[in-house]
């Protein structure tokens, strides 16, 4: 099982909330007090919300579902891909296209396009065929859509569930999925409305450590649960063909041990 500590919290600076100025009332349950016009996100609260929130993404990935990381604000950007890359989960880091999830299908076609225009790219008779001025148009455009596309490319149905880091800064990709009845995961700072979220974790979304931190414990959450669904497809397996090499049924206890030691 996923946890964080009270000292990971602390070291990497996720109790700091924005000046008191910018608060949103509503995130009141989740401040302890104020420091020098900062308001100080509870700890004790994060500890707990994480460890439960924790529990439904490990949950989702142990039924075979696919959380979709969301983070385009600088500090953000490195963490969510490296993050949603390590666990095999798709992303957004650059900038949200509207529509991406309400509008799925014509996202889908942009997607097609950018699959297109890589294999004209590794065609040799394609390139040989195209002058310099063509080709270069081809690249812009690819370039272009991956950097909006890039990290959904694989994505052929909407997610199961949408992590968030900076509710306000992606109002749009949370609005989205709440019309479409995507659970949203997201870390909530003391300026953000928690009424639009349905699993919070209380704590700053603006400094990169902490930001590193929440991105790489829903990503050991994820692996987590990918690895019990992978537990539970083997055995599944083993039901169905009780007459399967030994070295098969090696490679599913190798599976039950990487589950196991991370509950």
């Amino acid at each position: 099982m996923v946890d964080l500590s009270m000292k990971q919290l602390l070291e990497a600076g996720v109790h700091f909330g924005h000046q008191t100025s910018r608060w949103n009332p509503k995130m009141k349950p989740y401040i302890f007090g104020a420091r020098n016009g900062i308001h100080i996100i509870d700890l004790q609260q994060t500890v707990t919300m994480f460890k439960e929130v924790a529990t439904v993404v490990r949950n989702l990935a142990a039924s075979g579902g696919n959380m979709l990381f969301v983070g385009t604000k600088k500090q953000a950007q490195d963490a969510i891909r490296e993050e949603a890359e390590r666990c095999g989960m798709f992303y957004v880091h650059n900038r949200w296209l509207g529509g991406t999830l309400t509008n799925f299908t014509t996202i889908r076609q942009s997607i097609e396009r950018l699959r297109k225009l890589e294999e004209m790219e590794n065609d040799p008779r394609i390139v040989e065929a195209l002058t310099k001025k063509e080709m270069l148009g081809l690249k812009r455009e690819k370039e272009k859509l991956e950097h909006s596309l890039g990290g959904i490319k694989g994505m052929k149905k909407l997610p199961d569930a949408i992590f968030v880091v900076d509710p306000k800064q992606e109002e749009i990709a949370i609005r989205e999925a709440r019309k479409l009845g995507i659970p949203v995961v997201a870390v909530i700072d003391s300026n953000c409305d928690p009424d639009m979220i349905d699993y919070k974790i209380p704590g700053n979304d603006d400094a990169i450590r902490a930001i590193r931190l929440f991105c790489s414990a829903m990503a050991d959450a994820v692996v987590e649960g990918k690895s019990l669904y992978e537990q539970a497809l083997t055995k599944e397996q083993g039901k169905e063909n009780p007459g399967e090499p030994a070295a098969e049924a090696e490679g599913g206890g190798a599976i039950e041990d990487s589950a196991a030691g991370g509950t």
